[in-house]
């Protein structure tokens, strides 16, 4: 049996998903949509993400839930920022 895309979810989209994602793109579904769909097909509301699993953008996708590829990862703190190539700063101490 298929799994079911909820809000949470981490997404691979690839051509398997739909046409439109030549080059593929990850997403965290903030919400399905009831909106009309073909037989197969639904509507998401979702974050697209970046490298680090930053939000980059908000977008509304047509796509194939069974093309989709569910991707576990690591979970973002908000309000915290990860260093990158250097070392993190410390304060008090």
């Amino acid at each position: 049996m298929a799994r079911s895309v909820r809000s949470g979810d981490v997404l691979l989209l690839t051509r398997a998903a739909s046409p439109q994602f030549f080059r593929p793109i990850t997403v965290r579904v903030i919400r399905v949509l009831d909106w009309t769909a073909y037989d197969g097909w639904l509507w998401i509301d979702a974050y697209q993400l970046g490298p680090d699993g930053m939000a980059l953008a908000r977008r509304s996708l047509y796509v194939i839930p069974g093309g989709a590829q569910f991707v576990v990862a690591p979970a973002v703190v908000p309000g915290r920022r990860r260093s990158v190539g250097r070392n993190p700063v410390r304060v008090g101490g």
